[in-house]
């Protein structure tokens, strides 16, 4: 990893599309350096509230729910909405990203790039790692529960979003070996999803039967990543599993608040990609092959 620092000479305009949990963390920490991002989404607001510690910040708004309202493209937007919402963000990024604007992905994952295919240039998509826990409270305001951080490819776009948090309290650091970042991140995303089919929170790893299939699939996860490129040693599964058993036993995710309201569920995003990618590699998945069908029916909504 390399860490940032140093002075910022980012002076261009921001976007934020789908002001989200991780959407407004972002906003606000922007907010509070002096750049007060444009803000785009579904729900209108008036601004945005995240509590930080023992602090409320305040991001002045509107949310704009009305593509026609966009003015001019912003030079950087930070892409927040859910994977499960892309399409309904290609008419925002048709309008709000122009011919020169970089693009950070702000979703979970490790198809940022190809997800964007054909509609933003790849060089100027900045895939991110988002490694802080935040969380949409019932009045629409948001909690952030840890330190914000996010991972970026050491790439020539990247150095536009590492000029843009510089000044902030959003801790930014790339690396030259992301894929093995992200797939590191999407190990502990797509263990995530037992927590949807158990109705449970993070307190549920310290099971010793929860903590055994966990790791059975952490290491299913990991071979599959290997074969895809990524450098991850033996131990990274209970590193994992260990990181997990130390959270607060209320911590939820955002798959699974998905899932108590109803909505559709990134399941293909976080874990249907280890299987997709296990069979592309010739590598059995039977843990994944019995999880994935799950979480599937969890999201269609069907009865």
């Amino acid at each position: 990893m390399q860490a940032v620092d140093g002075p910022s000479s980012f002076t261009g305009s921001v976007a934020v599309i789908g002001p989200g949990a991780i959407g407004t963390t972002i906003a606000a920490a922007l907010h509070e350096a002096g750049t007060t991002p444009r803000l785009y989404g579904r729900t209108a607001r008036e601004q945005l509230t995240l509590h930080r510690e023992s602090q409320d910040i305040v991001v002045p708004g509107p949310v704009i729910t009305d593509v026609s309202q966009v003015g001019q493209p912003a030079d950087l937007v930070f892409l927040a909405t859910k994977t499960t919402q892309l399409a309904a963000a290609a008419s925002w990024l048709d309008v709000v990203a122009g011919p020169h604007t970089v693009v950070c992905v702000l979703q979970n994952g490790i198809e940022q790039q190809a997800s964007l295919a054909g509609r933003i240039h790849e060089s100027r998509v900045v895939p991110a790692v988002v490694w802080f826990p935040a969380e949409t409270q019932p009045d629409g305001t948001v909690l952030l529960r840890g330190e914000a951080r996010l991972t970026l490819p050491d790439s020539p776009a990247a150095t536009t979003v590492v000029q843009a948090l510089r000044e902030t309290w959003c801790g930014v650091e790339t690396s030259r070996d992301f894929t093995s970042v992200a797939w590191r991140k999407l190990l502990q995303n797509a263990v995530a999803g037992l927590m949807v089919l158990t109705g449970r929170r993070a307190g549920m790893y310290r099971r010793e039967d929860i903590a055994s299939l966990a790791l059975s699939y952490l290491q299913e996860c990991l071979s599959i990543a290997r074969a895809d490129g990524a450098e991850l040693d033996d131990g990274a599964p209970l590193e994992i599993l260990t990181r997990l058993q130390a959270f607060p036993v209320d911590m939820g995710t955002s798959i699974l608040a998905d899932r108590e309201a109803g909505r559709p569920l990134e399941w293909d995003t976080r874990n249907g990609v280890v299987q997709r990618l296990g069979r592309r590699h010739g590598i059995p998945t039977p843990i994944s092959d019995v999880i994935v069908p799950l979480l599937a029916a969890a999201g269609d909504g069907s009865d």
